[in-house]
């Protein structure tokens, strides 16, 4: 029996901890440095087909239609008038099965947690060193203690401490200038969209994004704010928790957004954007999956979808002895680009761009060679 461990107790390291506890091949363990998984309770993600399809090999779909939420299409609006750019129909690429779903990422949470057993997840387990042996992986860790395994995953994240222990600290994520937003907002104070759908707002230096997570009042707002962070605020990771910065955020959000609106956003919290700039091939039975393979910007709602998608991708090649990383390379590259394309897009400021930006989209959102090409490829396995 080989010995998987898993550093880190996110999306991708969670469930590809579901696909080896059903292989009676594989003992698999998984290392979180805290004592528990952050849930952020009222946050979303969405999931498109890609990721969905492989979720429920594990009984995902077995959640009931009252957790989660099948959007219809993707509305697209000016933000500066709020009047309706275009829609583009995101259901086209639904299997029968398999829909493109936002709900709680909490909920994904829980569940990925609920279908492993009470051994598997190591709570309080910080890496502290990673040494190669001949014939297997030796770890040592905050605590004391040391482990071997036969296959190491590194799935910490962003700011994965496992990436920057076999890169020697070279290949650190970069701030790529923009803040991430989020927080919850009554559906009653959207009265002109529709709440079948996503919703996208486009304005200068600054989108966002509300749609409902399941059948409740509330839709998940999330807005990608353009603002430069020197060298020592970017160090600083408490300053996103600082009030005064906190109140600076918000005072920029609301000459971005409608007053009515602003007000009624709850539960605000902000994050930094990191993103990747080059990718790292470990040694040897060594693998990356997730944010810690490759981050890039949040504006294809991807990010959960990719660490889905990696985490399955490197379970088949495991089994199978394929080169997951050229594989894997090959696939986020394209998106990597799509994203920060998206981005963008988005955040166009000349009137002249932004006209010829929407007669572009009204005409793209509804071609089939394009919307095959463009997202297709990535909504689809």
């Amino acid at each position: 029996m080989k010995s998987i461990a898993i550093i880190g107790a996110g999306i991708s390291g969670l469930y590809l901890a579901n696909l080896f506890k059903g292989n009676k091949d594989y003992k698999v363990t998984i290392y979180e440095k805290k004592n528990l998984t952050e849930s952020n309770e009222g946050y979303g993600i969405q999931l498109s087909v890609n990721s969905v399809e492989h979720l429920n090999k594990i009984g995902f779909d077995s959640l009931t239609e009252e957790e989660k939420f099948h959007p219809k299409k993707i509305d697209f609006y000016d933000l500066k008038n709020s009047k309706k750019i275009c829609d583009l129909e995101i259901s086209k690429f639904n299997l029968e099965n398999c829909k493109y779903t936002a709900l709680k990422r909490s909920k994904l949470l829980q569940f990925l947690i609920d279908g492993l057993g009470d051994e598997i997840i190591k709570y309080n387990y910080s890496i502290n060193q990673i040494e190669y042996g001949k014939d297997a992986t030796n770890l040592t860790f905050n605590n004391g203690d040391k482990k071997t395994c036969d296959y190491l995953i590194i799935s910490d994240g962003v700011f994965s401490k496992g990436r920057s222990l076999i890169s020697a600290n070279k290949s650190n994520a970069i701030y790529n200038n923009f803040i991430a937003i989020r927080g919850n907002i009554s559906k009653e104070n959207y009265q002109n969209i529709c709440d079948e759908n996503v919703s996208l707002f486009l304005g200068s230096d600054f989108h966002y994004v509300v749609y409902p997570l399941d059948k409740d009042e509330n839709f998940n707002f999330i807005g990608i704010l353009k603002y430069k962070l020197n060298s020592n605020e970017q160090k600083n990771h408490k300053l996103f928790d600082e009030n005064y910065f906190i109140k600076s955020i918000k005072n920029k959000l609301s000459q971005k957004i409608p007053l009515r609106i602003f007000e009624k956003i709850q539960n605000i919290k902000l994050f930094p954007v990191f993103v990747s700039k080059n990718f790292i091939k470990p040694p040897n039975n060594t693998f990356l999956v997730g944010d810690a393979f490759f981050a890039f910007p949040p504006s294809f709602a991807q990010g959960a979808s990719q660490s889905i998608e990696g985490a399955h991708e490197l379970y088949e090649s495991i089994l199978n002895n394929n080169n997951f990383f050229n594989m894997r390379t090959k696939r986020v590259k394209m998106i990597n680009r799509r994203s920060n394309f998206n981005q963008f897009a988005f955040h166009l400021s000349n009137p002249v761009m932004i006209f010829f930006r929407n007669i572009l989209m009204k005409y793209l959102v509804k071609n089939e060679n394009f919307l095959k090409s463009y997202l297709g490829k990535i909504y689809k396995n």
